[in-house]
This record gives C-alpha cells, sequence and structure tokens, in this order.
C-alpha cells in the first residue's frame, strides 16, 4: 500500500530510541514499564504472535503501542488499525496524541506519519437525505409536540452546517444536536444507496473519511466498527496486518452490542409506516396485522430467557418472516441515479430495515434447534423497557450470541496480528479469563483446537495452531501501591441482601466519608441504591453530596473535582470514566462485589454453558465479571504518583467468601486491612496531614 511521500532517512531507529525522541518531544520521563511495552508490541508485530498488555495508570500505554505501530506502518507501508472502545477515545487520540507523536517522529521517519479516523457511516452527513428531504417518522409513543419543534429547529441547523463543515462528523458540531434530529440528517451503512446509486457520492463525508483512512498509515476506529468488519460481507476497514485493541477488557460486551437483534412491535409498526407510500395498502396491511399479532404474542408471554420457542411462537413468526420479504419483494431494488434519485433513499431505508428484522425473525427461529443448550449459537430472552415516566413499559425480544469467541477467531485474530491492552486484564492473577472470552487458547499460546467453534456469520475458526499463539506482559505501574493506598474490607458487616442499604453500611459509609473530609467517589451496585445513600448523606453531613442523574456525568465529575469536600455517587459510569487526580478523591467507596444481576439472561446462559462444558459457570462468567469491575472501580483512585487514598469495600464476603481470595488477586496489590478504626485513622491524616 502506497504513501505519499518517501523516507529521507535511510535507517530508521529501533523502537526504544524512537520511544525516546517521542517521550523527549512530548516533554515525558523514561518509564521502565513503559519501554517494556512497546519493546514487547514491536518483538509481536516482528513475529506475527497476538500480544495481550496489561499496563496501569500512568505506564503510557498510548506511546508504547503507537511508536512501534507507526514505525512498522512507515517501514512497511502496510495501515495499522488501532481500535477503542468509544468514540471518546478516539478523539484523544486524532485531537491530542498523534498530532504531537507525528510532528515528534517526523524526523527520525524520514517524513511525518499520516493518520485518519474511521467511524460508521452513521456518524456522518448524509448529502442525499439532506437535499432530498427524507425524513423518519416519530415513534408514535414518543410523539411530544414541543420535541417536535425542537427537532425541526435543530434539523434546520445541520442543513446550514451542511454548507460550512468539511468533514460533516457529527462530532465537530458544537452545539451537539440530539440523536432524532441527527437521524434525519444520517444514514446507517446498509441505509446507505451505494456510490453508484447516489448523486452525492462524489462529495460524500463518509467516503472521504474512507478514503483518507485507506492512504493512512495509522488508522483509528472503535470496537463496534471492528465487530461490523467482521460480520459484514463487504470491507470496512482499510487493508491492514496489525490491530491494536485500546481498552481490550471492553472488547467482548461491545462485540456482543453489536452482534444483539432486538424486535418489538413498534418496530414492525415503524418499518410498515416507512413502506407504506411504496407498496400497495394490502400488503402494508398485512404486514401491520404480523406486527400487532406478534405483538399480542409477546405481551402474553412471560419476560425473561426462553429455552425453548414458547408454544405458537414458531407459526407467529413464520407469519412475521413472510410478511416482511411480501414487502420487500414489493418494494423491488434501489434503482440508480436519475429522476427517481428522490425516492431512492427511502426505499433504500425500507428495504434495509426489512432485511434487517427479516434476518432476525429467521435467526430466531433457528435459535432452538440445537438441543444442547450449551451448544446453541444465540440466547433468546424477552424484556420490559420503560417508554415514559408514568411507568409504562413495551415488550422487546433480544437475542445475543453465546459467546464471540469465534467470530474474533475467524475475523480478527486469523486477519492480523492483534495487540490487546488495557489497565485491566489479569483477571484472578492471570489473562486466561479473558484470552478464552476473545477466543484465544488459555495458558498463552498453543492450539485452539478444542475450543473451534461456528461463528455469528457462519464461519469456522481457523485451525492452524500457529495463527493462535499469544503472549501476556504485566507491564507494572509507577505507582507504589501499598505505600500510596489501602483496600479495607468491612468483614464485620452483615452480607449484603436484596433490600435498601441496611442501617450498619449506612453508618460505616458516613464514618468513612467522615474521616475523609468529603473527598469520596461511591459507586454503587445500583442507581437505587446511589440515590439511597446519597438521600441518607444528605440528611447527615453538610457536605455536597453529588448524585449521578443530578446533572451530566461530565459536570458532576467536573463539580466534585473543582471542590476537595465534595462527595459523588454514581453507579457504572462512574465505575470506569472518572479520571480525578489529586486531594479531591480520597475514598473509593465499592457497596457490594458488582456481580451481574442473578436474572440476566446472557450471562445466566454463559454460565450454565460453561457448567455443562465441566468448568466452573460461576468463576467463569459472573466472578470474572465482578472482577474486572472491582479493578475497574478500584483505579478510580490512584490517578497520579503523588495520590494516596483508601479503597473501601462494604461487601463482606470479599473477605469471608471463597471466592474473595479470587477478585482481591484482579486488583492491584494495595496494603489490605479489615480494621475500621485504622482505616478512619488513615483518612483523618490523609485529609488533615497537619
Amino acid at each position: 500500500m502506497s504513501r505519499a511521500g518517501k523516507n529521507s532517512v535511510t535507517t530508521i531507529p529501533e523502537v526504544p530510541e524512537l520511544l525516546d525522541i517521542a517521550v523527549t518531544a512530548l516533554g515525558g520521563a523514561r518509564r521502565d514499564g513503559q519501554l517494556r511495552m512497546a519493546s514487547a508490541v514491536a518483538h509481536s508485530i516482528d513475529t506475527g504472535e497476538h500480544l495481550a498488555v496489561q499496563a496501569g495508570t500512568g505506564t503510557g500505554k498510548s506511546l508504547a503501542y503507537l511508536v512501534p505501530s507507526i514505525r512498522h506502518a512507515v517501514t512497511t507501508g502496510h495501515t495499522v488499525v488501532v481500535s477503542t472502545a468509544t468514540i471518546a477515545l478516539q478523539r484523544q487520540l486524532i485531537d491530542r496524541d498523534l498530532p504531537r507523536l507525528a510532528t515528534a517522529l517526523k524526523a527520525p521517519l524520514g517524513r511525518e506519519p499520516s493518520f485518519a479516523i474511521l467511524k460508521g457511516r452513521s456518524n456522518y452527513l448524509c448529502l442525499n437525505k439532506i437535499h432530498t428531504a427524507s425524513t423518519e417518522e416519530p415513534e408514535g409513543e414518543l410523539f411530544d409536540p414541543f420535541e417536535i419543534s425542537r427537532t425541526g429547529r435543530e434539523v434546520t441547523r445541520l442543513h446550514e452546517w451542511s454548507s460550512d463543515t468539511e468533514t460533516g462528523d457529527r462530532d465537530d458540531l458544537v452545539p451537539g444536536v440530539s440523536d432524532r434530529a441527527w437521524r434525519q440528517v444520517s444514514v446507517s451503512a446498509r441505509e446507505c444507496l451505494g456510490a453508484a446509486n447516489c448523486s452525492y457520492a462524489e462529495d460524500c463525508f463518509a467516503e472521504q473519511s474512507r478514503r483518507k483512512a485507506g492512504q493512512s498509515d495509522l488508522v483509528v476506529t472503535n470496537h463496534a466498527m471492528l465487530a461490523i468488519d467482521a460480520m459484514s460481507p463487504a470491507t470496512i476497514l482499510p487493508e491492514h496486518d496489525v490491530v491494536v485493541v485500546y481498552e481490550a477488557h471492553e472488547l467482548v460486551d461491545r462485540i456482543t452490542s453489536v452482534s444483539t437483534d432486538e424486535l418489538s412491535a413498534a418496530s414492525i409498526a415503524l418499518i410498515a409506516r416507512r413502506c407504506g407510500k411504496l407498496i400497495d395498502e394490502e400488503t402494508t396491511d398485512a404486514l401491520l396485522g404480523a406486527g400487532e399479532q406478534f405483538g399480542e404474542f409477546l405481551d402474553e408471554v412471560r419476560t425473561g430467557e426462553w429455552t425453548t420457542m414458547p408454544s405458537g411462537g414458531d407459526a407467529v413468526f413464520a407469519v412475521l418472516r413472510d410478511r416482511l420479504w411480501q414487502a420487500h419483494t414489493a418494494i423491488g431494488p434501489v434503482r440508480g441515479t436519475g429522476q427517481d434519485a428522490d425516492s431512492a433513499a427511502a426505499r433504500s431505508a425500507a428495504l434495509t430495515s426489512l432485511e434487517n428484522t427479516h434476518d432476525a425473525v429467521v435467526r430466531l427461529l433457528g435459535a432452538f434447534d440445537e438441543q444442547d443448550m450449551a451448544k446453541r449459537r444465540d440466547v433468546v430472552w424477552v424484556s420490559a423497557e420503560p417508554i415514559n415516566r408514568a411507568g409504562d413499559t413495551r415488550r422487546v425480544l433480544c437475542m445475543a450470541p453465546l459467546s464471540v469467541g469465534g467470530l474474533l477467531r475467524s475475523s480478527l485474530f486469523a486477519g492480523a496480528t492483534v495487540i490487546l491492552t488495557s489497565a485491566t486484564l489479569t483477571i484472578g492473577g492471570n489473562f486466561d479469563a479473558l484470552a478464552v472470552n476473545w477466543g484465544l487458547p488459555a495458558h498463552g499460546g498453543g492450539t485452539a483446537g478444542a475450543a473451534v467453534d461456528v461463528t455469528a456469520t457462519g464461519k469456522t475458526a481457523p485451525s492452524d495452531s500457529s495463527s493462535m499463539r499469544w503472549n501476556g506482559l504485566d507491564a507494572g505501574s509507577p505507582f507504589d501501591y501499598p505505600r500510596s493506598a489501602i483496600l479495607y474490607v468491612a468483614k464485620h458487616l452483615p452480607r449484603p441482601g436484596r433490600d435498601a442499604l441496611s442501617e450498619p453500611v449506612r453508618a460505616e459509609i458516613a464514618e468513612l466519608v467522615d474521616a475523609a473530609g468529603g473527598r469520596t467517589l461511591g459507586l454503587f451496585s445500583s442507581m437505587r441504591a446511589a440515590k439511597e445513600a446519597t438521600e441518607f448523606m444528605r440528611g447527615h453531613s453538610d457536605r455536597t453530596i453529588l448524585c449521578q442523574g443530578d446533572d451530566s456525568t461530565s459536570t458532576l465529575v467536573k463539580k466534585f473535582a473543582d471542590d476537595p469536600e465534595t462527595c459523588l455517587f454514581g453507579t457504572l459510569s462512574l465505575w470506569q470514566g472518572v479520571d480525578v487526580p489529586g486531594p479531591s478523591l480520597s475514598l473509593v467507596l465499592i457497596d457490594r462485589i458488582p456481580f451481574p444481576r442473578p436474572d440476566d439472561p446472557l450471562m445466566t446462559a454463559r454460565q450454565r454453558a460453561v457448567s455443562a462444558r465441566g468448568g466452573n459457570g460461576f468463576l467463569a462468567v459472573a466472578a470474572n465479571h465482578a472482577a474486572l469491575l472491582l479493578a475497574q472501580g478500584a483505579g478510580r483512585l490512584l490517578r497520579a504518583t503523588s495520590d494516596r487514598g483508601v479503597v473501601a469495600v462494604l461487601d463482606s464476603r470479599l473477605a469471608t467468601a471463597g471466592y474473595g481470595g479470587y477478585l482481591v488477586a484482579s486488583l492491584p496489590p494495595f496494603w489490605r486491612t479489615t480494621d475500621p478504626a485504622v482505616t478512619r485513622a488513615a483518612l483523618r491524616r490523609l485529609s488533615d496531614p497537619a
């Protein structure tokens, strides 16, 4: 793959020297863990063996994988793909890290390395949709005159912006707009007409981003795009031979999310409305009738996992399948450009909705063909989702893959050398748990033969053991954990129940927060618990207690960081998304071990599958899930080498249950105690060092 410009130097420095140049140029200091990681990444790229790297906060992970990746791209002409868990992390790399690094490495590399960001089509303005004025109708239960008026104003602004923007990228629009407004000017990949059928293909923002990515040394994308590329028959990402998966602990969940189908009566009704102007009334009515029958069927069955097809379900879904394809046939193919261009977008959107929903129904009809539940491809369940503040719900049928390991083996690991990195990858003291979930063999290297399965695309994982070899590296951390932090487990508290926070737990929270002088990030297992703790503390303390939901998360985190005596209580997004170094955070308080809900259908099915194969389903699924979240939550405490504090776990099971040691082994090596007096004394010294 060619690149603009050629190297002006005959010998490019090796990775350690390039890393030193980069660190010096960016005003940093040499770190042993960073050098170990960079050298391991370079070795992995050279040998083709996959690599899992755990590197704690402050190690300098970004430079450690970017420097060897860029060197490889420049010397070979091959693109390297970097995948992040979120679009926010993409922006951090593109807007901050890569511009400075490219400038720093220009001289030693002989030219400035190029980079690009690649997102899904729905993140870009669609010029065809803007100019043809094809819009979506709101779902009936969401109709609100004020919201419709607001959406109209936002769409008008988007049309004006389309004439000024050079990228069409939603993230470049400030201030932003609602999802509803953005849907009026964007399309998904399957809704896109395609370059051959679109009058605006030459100026298409999404196509421009793909052309730029194909000419770049390094392309930054996200895990969802990796999944789409893996499952799509078309090529989404540019040709590449190395993939870096940043925040790799989230890879399985992100791939699972993209691979999950949802069906509801409301979604069928929306599809029928899309088709209303394109097909005859009889066909539309037949589809509406099948959707209503489906909705009535869902209302009659209980929520939760389906282990078999409920009585009458086969007939209901067969009718729905046939009516969807009947409507699809009636619409016919999307025609080329010309006098029919204005209706092409509407046809494409309708066809895509029909195809996706038809395929989901076919997937459902085959979900129970395998009698052995541990060998099934998908897990099926019904959930009741809220639709308004009055407490009304609607039934949604969900289907998610039992495992994504086969998909990752056959697509991600078979096609490139993969570097997986995060601050948290070891569970119970090693990489095996996550490796197995990724589709790699346990114990670092070896064969995957016994684990071969069928993926969501019907492919089988490769049997060549050499392509499945991998190494693990813990690059360490710059923190002196035993001297910097205490892990306090409240062993004296009663085991947590399903009810509200107990009086002893409330009292413990009050005593710890008082000893810390505020400065507390409270991580709770549910929003209900977070609100209970907030209400209790507001009645027992003069300090400001912020609670997730009071304002946007970013605003709450800023308020928390700006006032050292403030506390912030919340749930899941705070477990992984808070970065507050300094004196504003001295205590991370965790109310209970974050096991998945016992009624979570997907987790339950995965536990059952592991147990059926002779493994420990609880440890492999529930405990591993909890261990990752515990490590992520505990990781909020130390964000700079000067930070000091306490991680307090108010769940006595961490000290008394047989699995407690397994979970603790996944945490950093803090100094440990179960003595509340020792813990409170340490917090008081931190809050008042004089």
